[in-house]
């Protein structure tokens, strides 16, 4: 069988295609949520052509949005795979699928897509519990791009009891362009620099003008870029909205709901603090970074060539890329694998915290440096002296091309170990 082409070329495969297809096998609803052109209608059209009986309906197209709301009852009814595009434009079409997989509860009813965190829209009713999957799809990976599983997340847990890996490096300007060409399929296709900051450029009004606006009345719009813009510039450090206020001229309220807002629609991430203690955890500042590390750069007026080549932001871009890479991989991780940062009121800190289910914990420390030194490992030290046997290991991510060990549980690794490392 040949591969599917789309109009952008052909189709990289996704590495949520595997989880899509398991959840439909005994699920009845399965929601694949993510930012707008992540990617979503392709994978799951992909999904649909391998069933006999399906039928795919898109709430983009007025006409069809227009018959779901008039009539959801008929809309939602089909014997076989429903695929509704875009389920945060018909909320009231939930209960009517409720009802439908109630009375045949037979598994892979229903795919949905999302550009929004659906179940967390106030105005949805008490949705699909017990009865729904949802599967996030971020931008591409860098692993999908090279077209293999990443698989870093699950692999720093083994990596103290294997030999250090031998990975190629990437160097500055090959890592500047990986940072700003971003995951978004639409920027990917585009080769021409230019021509994908005015995709980038389109994709962010559209969705300050659209898609927020859906959500919620925004008076200003200039100020949510402007807000964008500043947490782009703080890729990966703290985020506290009292500074960010200021800087906007606005209420820390409003900076907030601004915030909960660019979440809301897959602009920006969270990375909540990690601590020993649960209830701390609940009440720490977390770090934010753009889910996209082409629209952190484009934000900033930064092209290869600035960024591979200025000191400032090479840095924070880079951190807050590796951060998404790690997001992006918790979603087909072996294990149930969570996210975090560490930092001490000392100010010292570990970029990424790797928690397993069972209490396991692995630190990532990013060094824009081609060269690794001691002093580089003192965060992932404290990490390991406060976690004691829970501490699987410590990585430090750098520039250089050489896998080194810094004692048994420490180990300096290139950043490809990102998307090249598995065992």
């Amino acid at each position: 069988m040949s591969e599917p082409v789309t109009p952008l070329g052909k189709v990289i495969r996704r590495n949520a295609e595997r989880l899509v297809r398991e959840a439909l096998a005994d699920t009845r609803v399965v929601l694949v949520n993510g930012a707008r052109q992540s990617g979503k209608s392709t994978l799951t059209a992909l999904i649909a052509s391998g069933h006999e009986n399906s039928l795919t309906r898109n709430l983009d197209r007025p006409d069809v949005l227009a018959a779901a709301q008039e009539d959801p009852n008929t809309f939602v009814k089909h014997p076989g795979l429903l695929v509704i595009d875009e389920i945060q434009y018909a909320p009231g079409l939930l209960l009517p699928i409720k009802y439908q997989v109630d009375t045949d509860p037979r598994p892979g009813r229903f795919l949905l897509t999302g550009s929004a965190r659906v179940l967390g829209l106030k105005s949805l009713p008490d949705a699909l519990p017990g009865r729904m999957e949802t599967i996030e799809l971020w931008p591409f990976s860098q692993g999908e791009l090279e077209g293999a599983v990443d698989g870093f997340v699950d692999s720093v847990f083994r990596l103290a009891d294997s030999p250090l890996p031998a990975l190629p490096g990437d160097s500055r300007r090959a890592l500047a362009l990986r940072i700003v060409r971003g995951g978004f399929p639409e920027a990917i296709a585009r080769s021409d620099p230019r021509r994908r900051r005015r995709f980038l450029g389109s994709y962010v009004n559209t969705l300050i003008e659209r898609d927020i606006r859906d959500l919620a009345d925004i008076s200003k719009p200039a100020d949510l870029k402007r807000l964008l813009q500043i947490v782009a510039a703080r890729t990966g450090q703290l985020l506290v909205a009292a500074n960010m206020a200021s800087e906007l001229s606005v209420s820390a309220r409003t900076v907030q709901r601004y915030l909960d807002l660019c979440e809301e629609i897959f602009l920006i991430k969270r990375i909540p603090a990690w601590s020993g203690n649960l209830a701390t955890r609940a009440v720490a500042t977390p770090k934010v970074a753009c889910v996209d590390s082409g629209i952190a750069a484009y934000l900033l007026g930064l092209d290869e060539n600035r960024l591979a080549t200025g000191g400032d932001l090479f840095g924070p871009l880079l951190e807050g890329f590796v951060l998404m890479e790690l997001s992006r991989q918790l979603s087909w991780a072996e294990e149930d694998i969570r996210l975090f940062h560490y930092r001490t009121r000392d100010q010292v800190e570990v970029d990424a915290v790797l928690e397993t289910a069972d209490g396991r914990v692995a630190g990532v420390e990013v060094k824009a440096s081609a060269t690794v030194r001691s002093e580089d490992f003192r965060g992932l030290r404290l990490l390991e002296r406060q976690t004691g046997d829970a501490f699987a290991a410590g990585v430090v991510l750098y520039t250089g091309d050489q896998s080194l060990s810094f004692g048994p549980r420490l180990k300096a690794l290139p950043i490809s170990a990102l998307w090249r490392m598995r065992f």
